[in-house]
């Protein structure tokens, strides 16, 4: 890739973040997946899970201007955290990576300079975006290794 193309380099660094928090729950069981080792309601399946929303909050709502009801997401962003019943390391997964091909699909044929208009707040450009996306794609999979490391040392 050339060391110029910024479209490519953003791509790159998400997808390897979108990766590395998907193999923070590999080899693990259910119950570790699920395990509460601090005082919020954060676990390795729950981050995932808040990954998954937050983006389809930014790709599908922020870019692709469909409301979170249409969209049947939660509100809020500890909602996100939540496991159900039914939330399984598969299920979540494949969840994810859903929300993954659709995110790229919605941005496939846009430049970084597009202005985006479903964000709350007001319109956003593609980049601002990405770059959004990128930030809490670290932050949480800075959570996530650490919480791994954890769940592995009982």
């Amino acid at each position: 890739m050339p060391l110029d193309d910024e479209r490519a380099q953003l791509d790159a660094f998400i997808e390897e973040y979108r990766s590395a928090i998907e193999m923070t729950l590999d080899r693990l069981t259910e119950e570790q997946a699920r395990c509460r080792l601090v005082s919020s309601e954060t676990t390795l399946l729950g981050l995932l899970k808040h990954v998954t929303w937050m983006q389809r909050v930014w790709f599908e709502e922020c870019v692709g201007g469909t409301s979170r009801r249409e969209l049947g997401l939660v509100q809020s962003p500890d909602d996100s955290f939540r496991l159900s019943d039914d939330d399984t390391v598969a299920s979540v997964i494949a969840a994810h990576r859903e929300a993954c091909a659709t995110a790229r699909t919605t941005t496939a044929d846009l430049p970084l300079n597009a202005v985006v208009t479903g964000h709350r707040a007001g319109p956003r450009t593609l980049r601002w975006v990405y770059l959004q996306v990128l930030r809490e794609l670290a932050h949480h999979c800075g959570h996530a290794d650490i919480l791994r490391e954890q769940v592995l040392a009982d």
